[in-house]
């Protein structure tokens, strides 16, 4: 079936432009004159006085399958995204067990051709003994490396320096980093369970896993991969001293290093911890209103090349657990785009920038094979916004299996009321409904990469 989407402002490559875009199968096969294409049109769709962005593309997240499925799973996590315009993922290997070997890596891999309703990928995971099965990862068909230099789950933690310098010299892959020095956060934590025992204020998280701590990280991750010249993609950046770390005097395929900022560090700020309490206990931790501005400067200079989610949902009652028992991280991916929407309405960010940032760079940084952009022979992943149709975050349409957001209570300007994927309508929200209606036979495809 071929597909006419008419009426609807076009948002990519840095302009807004109004056009009739023609879907056949799972391509983008015209965009142009709504007289030219009409006649060609299976099925017409009208989306006057909406806007249609590239489907976004999620570099980091954490859909909790296998093993830790009473957080969430593939296909729960990966329908809230959908809802979300999210289209495409990558997902994290500190699950259960941890994805340490080429076995384990395919297992995701088949999950994913099971049950996600989005496009997918999975990092292969990096640990202080497992070099040789890192060098096996086909990067055509595998998004990068994880490394966790900072606490992480399992035998994830990669603190052997030795180790550390084998992966940047032998990988050949993009390699993804959590940079977080794992020392600083050792003795901060002493001092400050020392000062408060099990009653610690959730509003010292900060200063914990401190902007000193991230900036060491990072900046020793950096040198690494210019000594060793490896790719390398750090994640989350959470503190305004870490952008003197990166340049923004090349074009994006030129840079060895990049970095990625979350829609949390661009929202709250630690003055929102006595609000939110651990709801927004995120590692690395949301710092100060400066250190926000600062990631903000950085998105908006080009220092910082993609914005995500670090989508990690808990259970309610693993949340509400005292600061030292409770798990850090949340879940996003349902109201990422959204909240950025709000930035764009309170004049922070452009809508091509917002295009920039979560379709295209993803998709130019990790080479993503014909996404990210809408244009003519690219996969239709296309994801239609509501620019003036408010609504408010409650427990009744949170997507999340565990069943709560960070943003409950937020009335959000802009909905989602169209998602494609490949081709075809998997989410559908127009006006009124409280929760939008899915296409629950679809599936996602398993994303490749020009490596």
């Amino acid at each position: 079936m071929s597909i006419l989407l008419k009426g609807g402002r076009i948002v990519n490559d840095g302009k807004i432009i109004e056009a009739a875009i023609l879907l056949n199968g799972k391509i983008i096969e015209k965009i142009g004159p709504l007289a030219e294409l009409e006649p060609r049109a299976s099925k017409i769709i009208d989306v006057s006085g909406k806007y249609i962005f590239p489907g976004l593309i999620d570099d980091q997240v954490h859909f909790r399958e296998p093993g830790l499925t009473h957080k969430g799973d593939i296909h729960s996590e990966s329908r809230a995204a959908v809802a979300g315009g999210i289209t495409s993922f990558m997902e994290m290997p500190n699950t259960v067990p941890n994805v340490l070997t080429q076995g384990l890596l395919q297992d995701k891999y088949d999950m994913a051709e099971e049950h996600s309703m989005a496009n997918y990928s999975f990092y292969m995971g990096a640990s202080n003994d497992n070099l040789d099965e890192v060098k096996k990862t086909d990067p055509k068909n595998v998004c990068g490396l994880k490394i966790f230099m900072g606490s992480s789950t399992g035998n994830m933690l990669v603190d052997n320096e030795n180790t550390l310098r084998g992966i940047f010299a032998e990988c050949e892959m993009l390699i993804a980093s959590h940079c977080e020095d794992e020392a600083t956060i050792r003795a901060n934590s002493s001092a400050y369970k020392s000062k408060y025992g099990a009653d610690m204020p959730i509003r010292y998280h900060s200063e914990i896993r401190s902007a000193e701590a991230c900036y060491r990280s990072s900046s020793f991750a950096a040198s690494l991969a210019d000594n060793y010249g490896a790719r390398l993609h750090i994640l989350h950046l959470s503190s305004a001293r870490e952008m003197s770390i990166f340049d923004n005097n090349k074009p994006l395929e030129q840079k060895k290093l990049t970095a990625e900022a979350c829609v949390h560090h661009l929202w709250f700020s630690n003055e929102d911890y006595d609000t939110y309490g651990t709801r927004i206990k995120w590692n690395p931790a949301v710092k100060s209103k400066e250190d926000r501005e600062g990631i903000w400067q950085g998105v908006l200079n080009d220092k910082i090349d993609i914005i995500a989610t670090d989508h990690a949902p808990h259970t309610a009652k693993e949340k509400s657990l005292d600061y030292w028992r409770a798990p850090s991280g949340g879940p996003l991916v349902q109201h990422a785009l959204v909240s950025m929407l709000d930035h764009y309405h309170n004049g922070k960010i452009s809508l091509e920038r917002i295009a920039e940032k979560m379709c295209h760079s993803p998709a130019r940084l990790f080479k993503v094979h014909r996404r990210g952009y809408i244009k003519e022979g690219f996969s239709a992943d296309l994801v239609v916004v509501d620019l003036n149709s408010s609504w408010e975050v409650s427990s009744s349409n949170v997507l999340y299996k565990c069943g709560w957001s960070p943003f409950e209570g937020h009335s959000f300007k802009s909905k989602v009321v169209r998602t494609f994927i490949n081709g075809q309508e998997v989410y559908t929200n127009l006006k009124g409904a409280e929760v939008g209606s899915f296409n629950e036979e679809f599936r996602g495809e398993r994303l490749v990469f020009e490596a």
